[in-house]
């Protein structure tokens, strides 16, 4: 897994260098203080996603599972969940939505449960779990329904929203 932390440790000094005091401080009013911000643009995040996977190219479904989760977490002990890397998390499935698995519905709902703000669950609802179960068939679209029910009567208001959207596949 030293391709994953590299890869992280990529993307996080990206994302850094990239960033503004003013934007960070505008994303962080915005957001309550709940997330930290390093400022970096949209733009910045899709382009280090990019750069990344172009710099390590042979990331298979657990590295880039497990670099999303890296990005998901912490950067360091101690500190706040950063925006713009929990936002390069969101991209780095986006454009990877073809290796995910059923499986790997445990994670986005951690991610759902976690992600503090609509501007991070909506793209995971619509841009990863939406094309990832209209892709699975079989006793996959079977095993997912059924985490997709368990959704549906969860208090989380973002793990119901992303059960309806699920429903639409059945």
């Amino acid at each position: 897994m030293t391709a994953v932390r590299e890869a992280a440790a990529f993307i996080d000094r990206t994302l850094q260098n990239e960033g503004a005091w003013y934007r960070a401080d505008e994303v962080e009013g915005r957001l309550g203080g709940s997330l930290a911000s390093y400022g970096a643009s949209v733009g910045a995040v899709r382009g280090t996603v990019r750069d990344a996977l172009r710099k390590f190219p042979d990331l298979d479904h657990h590295g880039v599972v497990f670099l999303a989760s890296a990005l998901w977490g912490v950067p360091k002990p101690g500190s706040r969940p950063v925006f713009e890397r929990r936002l390069a998390a969101v991209v780095l499935l986006q454009v990877r939505i073809s290796m995910l698995r059923h499986t790997d519905l445990t994670r986005i709902e951690g991610f759902l449960r976690s992600a503090m703000t609509a501007e991070l669950a909506q793209p995971l609802i619509t841009d990863v779990l939406d094309p990832l179960l209209g892709a699975l068939e079989g006793q996959d679209r079977k095993r997912a329904a059924a985490v997709l029910a368990r959704w549906q009567a969860d208090p989380d208001h973002q793990l119901r929203a992303a059960a309806r959207i699920g429903g639409n596949h059945d």
